[in-house]
């Protein structure tokens, strides 16, 4: 008897650890806000406009809130090649940063709903997980 309740008690505790509560949208904003200026900002700038005709505005970007998967693509694996934002061609490299699946879900709601932008998607880890490699060109 006391083995099984010992048992029942162990597979509990172990249910219990594995369980993740899901942040809110306004909780992986506010991650996202400081994964951006850790990772992003050096070459998007703070307040997402970009560089000139070298790096893409991440602001007001038609790339990024009509590509949501293609942009999680481009954290998740880096991006290289030509893409068209707001009608004007960018052909530079994005490095691979590294991040994890949480992480990158957390800078694209950051960036779907900053500078103007503003997004209904909520972009999990479950979803970043899900985008291959495959869909960049």
């Amino acid at each position: 008897m006391k083995s099984a309740l010992l048992t029942y008690l162990s597979f509990c505790l172990i249910v219990f650890l594995n369980l993740r509560v899901q942040k809110s949208k306004s909780e992986s904003i506010k991650n996202g806000a400081e994964l951006y200026r850790d990772f992003c900002y050096r070459c998007h700038g703070f307040n997402g406009e970009g560089q000139s005709d070298l790096i893409p505005p991440l602001k007001s970007s038609d790339y990024l809130l009509n590509n949501i998967d293609l942009s999680i693509a481009g954290l998740k694996y880096g991006l290289k090649g030509e893409i068209i934002v707001n009608g004007k061609s960018y052909n530079s490299y994005m490095a691979y940063q590294g991040l994890e699946n949480d992480e990158i879900a957390d800078i694209m709601n950051y960036i779907l709903n900053e500078w103007g932008n503003n997004s209904e998607e909520f972009i999990t880890s479950a979803r970043v997980d899900k985008v291959e490699k495959s869909i960049l060109k």
